[in-house]
């Protein structure tokens, strides 16, 4: 007990040897070996050997004398194999041994007093279920999401939490909600990117002590209610119309336009008027149409109207 005790005090003061201006300058520095060294002290504490008892080391003996007097027979039940993405985290009446976790490859244990619990390394992707979440303005959305994570230490995986997996999906669960019921449903449809990196975050920061690095949080989908849909789906109808009559106003806009300058060149030259209107009948003509409508001259009017007129008021004299 005395040399665990002293293994701690020793980690902790490795702190306040550091000068006033380097704590100054590297504030950060020190704050993260802070971290470091209290995770090691735990670390130290748990894979420690010692403390077994007499006892103990009675019950050792005898399985190293039972695996001798049993041997060759015993290799099957002494020598273990891990595969390369797996590490084993062995422990003696119940203490993590020295050494950290075995593997990969072969290695030995003794019979009846080492457990054995094998850790996977690997990338492991779940699904998180869809999340009934109220937005900050008010809507009810569900949504979805994949998480990405991996074991970096299996002694703390196994000694700190019971199911590191189970404990992370509860935990993205959790963290989906309290991320997303501060944003507003823009955001959540716009910003998806910005949103996963910071549950990432979090979600590294909290499975830090349990040996867990999240790697990667992706959000599949956002459901929205069908009034909600049938709500975005008018305005966006409308806006879509409103641009259409913008469009289509600017577009008679520049063809009165171009009337006006077409009708100053014509009326500074009037053959143009008949050269248009054969222009006119040459294009009707080629459609091969049985009605053709001859339009009648403006001035043709102009001068029945004026002779009209003049007939009227002869008339009255």
């Amino acid at each position: 007990m005395k040399t665990r005790s002293n293994r701690i005090s020793s980690a902790e003061q490795n702190i306040p040897m550091a000068s006033k201006q380097d704590r100054h300058t590297t504030s950060g520095n020190v704050e993260l070996n802070t971290s470091t060294v209290s995770r090691n002290n735990q670390y130290d504490i748990r894979d420690s050997e010692e403390g077994l008892g007499t006892c103990g080391w009675i019950l050792v003996v005898l399985s190293y004398i039972l695996c001798a007097f049993t041997f060759p027979f015993s290799l099957c039940v002494t020598v273990k194999v891990v595969q390369e993405y797996e590490r084993a985290v062995i422990m003696r009446l119940g203490r993590i041994l020295s050494g950290g976790a075995k593997g990969p490859g072969l290695f030995f244990v003794l019979p009846c007093v080492d457990s054995i619990i094998k850790v996977d390394l690997r990338t492991v992707t779940f699904d998180v279920p869809p999340q009934e979440i109220l937005t900050r303005d008010s809507v009810t959305v569900s949504v979805d999401a994949v998480v990405y994570f991996r074991i970096f230490n299996p002694i703390i995986s196994v000694t700190n939490v019971e199911n590191s997996r189970y404990s992370t999906q509860l935990l993205a669960a959790t963290t989906l909600r309290n991320i997303l019921g501060t944003k507003t449903l823009q955001e959540i449809l716009s910003d998806r990117e910005n949103i996963s990196h910071s549950m990432q975050a979090h979600l590294d920061e909290g499975t830090d002590p349990w040996g867990v690095k999240v790697e990667r949080v992706e959000i599949k989908d956002v459901r929205l209610p069908v009034n909600m849909q049938r709500s975005m789906a008018a305005e966006a109808e409308a806006a879509r119309e409103a641009r259409a009559k913008i469009i289509a106003a600017e577009g008679e806009q520049k063809a009165s336009r171009a009337l006006k300058e077409a009708a100053d060149v014509i009326q500074q030259s009037p053959i143009a008027l008949q050269l248009r209107y054969l222009q006119t009948l040459t294009h009707i003509s080629a459609e091969k149409n049985s009605t053709i409508v001859f339009p009648i001259p403006v001035e043709l009017l102009r001068l029945m109207k004026s002779r009209g007129e003049r007939g009227s008021k002869s008339t009255e004299f």
